[in-house]
């Protein structure tokens, strides 16, 4: 039975929240989750909107990109971040392959996701070239976030995971695909390791908020993957990452004492065992 208390907090964001906070000038915040402890954590500390990123491909599976992780997969992710929030809203990335063949298999994926994993919106990598398959999703009931910028599932067109657009004609694409993507119906916009002065542009010129990762601090909201802010990653420090904790430190500390102790029978003690 749980044991939290009836509060403001306990007041589920929806996506109109998050299109509200934008109009009243709240900033939105969001971090990355892949299971249910995490994400349990997370939600208790008021973060409005908890993304089971495909970036789990990376931090939870070891692979170089976040290319490999397959829908099923993200599903099982999915699935447990939703048990473990009860005031977070719950986007899902749907991974490579998933969505990006035809409008009608964007469609069943999202599906998928919203039915049997439980989300309660989903994001899509790209601009002008998948504005059907957002349409065709919203309107069958399904929230999407969009996702412009830098985008990981592209990483081998691109061949870098530098800034984009930091040239005119690519600008004026991203925000051509902004204001396409925000009419086909997303309601609200990542945008990755862009510009800040294009990022502040992109914002004043959507309805719906961005939420930027490396595009300054003119976006409607910010996210970053929970393990990297956290410092649990060590070999990852671009200049957007700003580390709040050093667990990995932490962490290695207290696996060494607990062998440590362990090795030298300090562990259990007689108040850690029992006797009948």
């Amino acid at each position: 039975m749980s044991t939290r208390q009836p509060s403001e907090k306990s007041t589920r964001i929806t996506t109109r929240t998050v299109v509200e906070m934008k109009g009243h000038g709240e900033k939105i915040s969001m971090l990355t989750a892949y299971d249910y402890t995490m994400a349990r954590i997370i939600d208790q500390a008021g973060i409005d909107i908890i993304l089971v990123g495909d970036s789990a491909s990376n931090v939870m599976a070891g692979h170089e990109t976040t290319l490999p992780i397959t829908l099923e997969q993200m599903m099982y992710h999915t699935a447990c971040v939703v048990r473990g929030a009860e005031r977070s809203l719950v986007v899902a990335d749907l991974p490579f392959m998933s969505y990006q063949v035809t409008d009608t298999g964007a469609l069943e994926s999202a599906g998928r996701m919203m039915k049997e994993a439980g989300a309660h919106a989903v994001k899509l990598e790209g601009g002008h070239t998948i504005v059907g398959s957002i349409r065709k999703i919203v309107d069958a009931g399904i929230p999407v976030m969009g996702h412009l910028g830098l985008t990981p599932q592209s990483i081998f067109k691109f061949g870098t995971y530098k800034v984009r657009a930091t040239d005119d004609e690519e600008a004026e694409q991203l925000m051509d695909d902004a204001l396409q993507i925000q009419e086909a119906g997303c309601f609200a916009v990542v945008l990755e390791k862009i510009p800040s002065g294009l990022a502040e542009r992109v914002t004043a010129a959507l309805s719906v908020p961005t939420i930027g990762i490396g595009a300054g601090d003119r976006c409607d909201g910010q996210v970053l993957v929970t393990h990297d802010m956290l410092g649990l990653n060590k070999d990852f420090s671009p200049r957007f990452l700003r580390r709040y904790a050093d667990l990995f430190t932490d962490m290695t500390k207290a696996f060494q004492q607990y062998r440590s102790d362990v090795k030298k029978g300090l562990f259990p003690d007689r108040n850690e065992q029992y006797d009948k």
